[in-house]
């Protein structure tokens, strides 16, 4: 058992932003620093030219396939695309909902 929970949470927390950067670098073809540099505020689409509708159809397979989790139409709006950290809440909910 962990005796401090916080730790592993964090530690989670870490390796689903590392993963979800790598994957927003694979799928549109960016520099790994550049990716690895978003931040919450940081614009996703209507910002990075690389991410257009026919990336975010190549994103959202990707994050199913490598995250194990499965995207609903339902579950897309623009809000969600709109920054990094939109995206990043997103993909921890719907783990969460595993």
């Amino acid at each position: 058992m962990n005796a401090n929970p916080t730790i592993q949470s964090e530690a989670e927390a870490a390796a689903l932003d590392r993963e979800l950067k790598g994957l927003i670098a694979d799928v549109l073809g960016l520099d790994p620093a550049q990716a690895s540099a978003f931040g919450p505020d940081s614009g996703l689409f209507g910002h990075l030219p690389e991410l257009d509708s026919m990336a975010v159809a190549g994103l959202f397979t990707e994050m199913e396939d490598r995250l194990g989790i499965v995207i609903e139409d339902d579950d897309v709006d623009g809000e969600m695309l709109e920054t990094y950290g939109g995206l990043l809440a997103f993909a921890r909910a719907k783990l969460a909902d595993k």
